[in-house]
This record gives structure tokens, sequence and C-alpha cells, in this order.
């Protein structure tokens, strides 16, 4: 290792006169990585790997920054096409073929999905998922950024690709261009939710259009189609090979977010709990959420649902009401103890 170091200064010595400005501060990046993997004894394999994988991060973290807005692009450009094929290939067959009954429930469910999905995903994009304060306060806080060099509150933690710490961050979404946190995750849940069942609703209602048109084109003497029929056919194929496999891959994602919210917590906060779960059970002890407040009730809360008639206001229906709470503190029980007198 010692040999090894003095042949890296070395060459660093001769190479750092006719290295160009650009490749310094990567160079320097490295090394630094490079040293902090003997920097003390305490040093264990978690921290070896993770400096290991920095590099890795950091490019990951790059890459996600200046694609946010691609990706977002592909969202819109996407559901915007199989929005296309419905309305100008689809809907004049319902008008033609359906009963009345059928026709009024595809037109009623197809567009309370369409404007949910429109609004939710426009909510979790543009609304802020909120930050803690970066001016001297009386706030209570749990540990120290050593990036942002503030006091983070309970359940708040640093993005690195938005540079800043997020209130109950939950991941940074490439798709929305975002994190998610506080004040924007039942938008992305809601959103999340609303394209899986428009996915399940498309792919369920054309699958026997998609496999006549699949015949149809599948065909080896094909009878004479024109240019109409050829593009009607493909673009029913591609509706449906694209919403059946995003409904697979998204309803995975959704499913698994309806389990964190169940439990009252986050993404990062399933990872934190297992670990001290772990390190309890060790102990001969049990890990208890401090911020689950039952399984309905966690629903509750996270809709925000004080009676009965905010599971159709606020849940079925487009609301732009804020979540309980400022996400700085976290006052378990009061809070259930009024949840309980309000809703029951």
């Amino acid at each position: 290792m010692h040999l090894l170091l003095r042949w890296m200064r070395r060459c660093g010595r001769h190479s750092r006169s006719r290295m160009p400005r650009r490749l310094k501060q990567p160079v320097s990046y490295i090394r630094l990585i490079f040293k902090s993997l003997y920097f003390n004894s305490l040093t264990n394999s978690e921290v070896v790997l993770d400096c290991i994988l920095e590099p890795v991060f950091w490019m990951v973290e790059v890459v996600t920054r200046w694609f946010g807005m691609v990706f977002v692009f592909l969202v819109v450009a996407l559901t915007s096409s199989v929005v296309f094929i419905a309305y100008f290939c689809l809907l004049p067959l319902v008008l033609q073929t359906y009963s009345p009954g059928w026709m009024m429930w595809h037109i009623c469910y197809g567009h309370w999905n369409l404007v949910m999905i429109v609004f939710h995903y426009y909510k979790a994009t543009k609304t802020p998922p909120g930050y803690p304060p970066k001016i001297k306060n009386d706030v209570p806080f749990v540990s120290f950024c050593k990036k942002c060099v503030i006091p983070k509150p309970a359940r708040s933690h640093h993005c690195g690709i938005c540079k800043t710490c997020i209130l109950k961050m939950d991941h940074h979404c490439p798709w929305l261009n975002n994190c998610v946190g506080h004040y924007n995750h039942r938008y992305f849940f809601s959103f999340c939710l609303c394209l899986t069942l428009g996915c399940m609703y498309c792919s369920i209602s054309g699958r026997n259009l998609f496999i006549d048109a699949y015949n149809a084109i599948d065909e080896v003497s094909q009878p004479p189609y024109t240019y109409k029929d050829r593009m009607f056919h493909k673009s029913v194929i591609y509706m449906w090979v694209l919403t059946s496999t995003v409904a697979v891959a998204l309803g995975a994602l959704t499913l698994w977010h309806a389990v964190l919210i169940t439990c009252g917590e986050t993404s990062i906060e399933r990872h934190i709990n297992n670990k001290e779960a772990k390190r309890l059970a060790k102990r001969g002890k049990v890990y208890r959420n401090p911020f689950s407040y039952g399984k309905l009730n966690n629903w509750k809360v996270f809709f925000g649902v004080e009676k009965r008639s905010h599971w159709l206001t606020r849940v079925l229906l487009p609301s732009g009401h804020t979540p309980y709470g400022d996400g700085l503190t976290w006052d378990i029980y009061p809070l259930k103890k009024d949840m309980m007198q309000k809703i029951f």
C-alpha cells in the first residue's frame, strides 16, 4: 500500500502540470476516495464498499439530474400517444358498437381516469417536497446534515440530486424530475395508482382488438387493407403492449408503496427500520415504528381524511389540500387522538 501511494504521488507530480483543468477536479476526487479507504482502524467493509461505489453513485446523480426533463417528456409523450389512439381510434368504435350503458361507462370512467392522471402528475412535479429551514430556529432536530450544514428534523434526508435536505423524503423520482417528500407524496402515489388503473383499463378493454389486429398483420395472405386500416392495427398493438407493460411494472411499484403507507414508512425508513429491528432483536427487544398510527389511520393521515365525505372529495376526486403537519415535528399521540375524534 505504501509503495502504491508513493507511485501515485510521483505520477501526480509529473502529470499535474500537463493535466487539463477539467480533469484536475475528478482526479483529485478519485484520489481522495482512495485515501479514505485507509483513513483509520475503525473502517469496516460497509465504509470501504461505499467509497468504492462512490463514483458510481456520483455518475448516477449527474445523469439523473441532467436527464430529468427528458424523463418528464417521455411520460408526457407516451401518455399523450395512448390518449390520442383512444380518442381517434377506439372511441369511434365504442360509439358505433357498444350499448348505451357500456358507452356511458367507458366515457365516464375513461375521462375520470384521465383527469386524475393529469392532475396528480402536474401537482407531483410542480409541488416542492418541503425543505428544512436554513436559518436558526427552535425546531427540534435529530441529526445534522454535513452537506447542507443545517440541522435535520425527524424523517428528513439529504438528496444528492437536488443538493438539499427533504422533509419526510421517500426518494428522488426521475420521472417527476422532483423529490417525493412531505408535501407531494400523496400526489405521487395517486398518480401511480391512477396510471396503473388506466393502463389496466386499456389493456383489458382492448384485448380483443389487440388479438384481431395482431392476427390481421400476421396473416400470410393478407386482404387488401388500406393504409388507414394498417395504421389502425399497428396503433392498437402499440397501445396494448405499452399499457400492459406499464400496468405490470408500475403496478408492482404502486403495490410496494401501498405496503409502505400501511406501515407508516417511506422507502428510506423501511431500510433504516429493518436495520434497527435487527439490532434490537439481538438484544431481545422489539422495534416499533414511532410514526405509525395503525394501518387504517396511516391511510387517513396520508390522504388527509378527517370525515367520511373526504373519501370522495379528497381521494376519488382531485384535491389540492395540504398534508397533516409541517413535516418538521411529528407529535404522534395528540394527532392520533384528534384523528380518532374527528373520524369516529
